[in-house]
């Protein structure tokens, strides 16, 4: 029989892996410490990140192509442009920034892998990425919450 805690634990794990946001919240719905909250979201963000920075070719090629068959699409769609625009704007420390309050986890690696960023240098932008927003969102949460009930 598996606890109650690991089945909590593990759900918000591979939440946060999807979306980083689901972190902080379910953390502070599951009653979990502040700190604990952090590094779940932090694990969870950076599995992602490794595992789409080093396997993005093969999933991308292997499985999403047999999946979904590459359609022809214009060179220049309004969602490449916008990719390329975010990229040329901020770089790589920008578009890792920006991933997990505005894209997801995924989608910051697999933008920055498409544009040609070094593995390592995507795994490390994106890893102080994860430890400045956890400890942001997560504070603004767990903090932001006491302060509104105190004043309501």
């Amino acid at each position: 029989m598996v606890p109650d805690d690991l089945i909590t634990f593990v759900s918000i794990y591979l939440l946060s892996m999807v979306k980083f946001i689901f972190g902080p919240t379910l953390g502070l719905a599951a009653g979990y410490p502040y700190l604990k909250t952090v590094l779940i979201t932090m694990l969870g963000m950076m599995s992602s990140v490794v595992l789409f920075s080093y396997l993005g070719d093969f999933i991308r090629l292997r499985i999403f192509n047999r999946i979904y068959k590459p359609k022809k699409k214009k060179t220049f769609s309004k969602k490449s442009r916008r990719f390329v625009r975010i990229w040329r704007k901020y770089g790589v420390k920008g578009v890792a920034f920006l991933s997990p309050i505005l894209l997801t986890p995924i989608g910051g690696t697999v933008i920055l892998t498409t544009f040609g960023s070094p593995r390592p240098q995507i795994i490390y932008y994106m890893f102080i990425s994860a430890i400045f927003w956890s400890f942001i969102i997560t504070g603004f949460l767990y903090f932001g919450k006491e302060m509104v009930v105190t004043y309501v």
